[in-house]
């Protein structure tokens, strides 16, 4: 049962809502093989476990802004109730009210796709600050080198339509 669903999978569904990394009740749902209602009425019964920085309802406009974003999310738009958001650690917590193989193999590919995502930022990171060092130590004459360097290891342009979105004036 390992590798139940690949990461690209479950990084297509994660985005960035107001500055957390998130996963909606909707693509989690589906992901666990049950349907939303069954999801929201588990976390219902044990709201007591899903603390705020755990678990909050997407405002209108994120919603909205997701539904823009995202085609397979487009029936959330007639929805008369807004999506949960699950923070990595509400992710976590889902496995335990959900309780069923499929939930535990499925938040095990979740995790790994969360921290394989965390390493690549560190790693990012902790490369731009060393470049910027080296640059700070060179003079001009290494100024196109480093230029060249800074342009191979940012991160690419994001494409129209791509996942993940910060709302606007956040």
């Amino acid at each position: 049962m390992s590798n139940i669903i690949p990461a690209e999978i479950i990084e297509k569904h994660i985005f960035f809502i107001r500055d957390q990394k998130v996963m909606l009740d909707k693509d989690l749902a589906e992901l666990y093989g049950v349907k939303t209602k069954v999801l929201n009425q588990a976390v219902k019964r044990n709201i007591n476990r899903f603390p705020s920085d755990f678990m909050f309802h997407l405002t209108e406009n994120e919603r909205n802004e997701v539904v823009t974003i995202c085609d397979h999310l487009k029936d959330l738009k007639y929805s008369y109730q807004n999506p949960y958001a699950f923070t990595e650690h509400g992710i976590l917590m889902l496995s335990s009210v959900l309780n069923s193989k499929r939930a535990i193999q499925v938040n095990i590919e979740i995790m790994r796709t969360f921290t394989r995502l965390q390493k690549m930022l560190f790693t990012y990171h902790g490369l731009q600050s060393k470049i910027e060092a080296l640059e700070k130590k060179y003079d001009k004459q290494f100024k196109v080198v480093f230029s060249a360097i800074k342009a191979m290891i940012a991160p690419p342009s994001k494409p129209k339509g791509d996942f993940g979105f910060r709302p606007r004036g956040g």
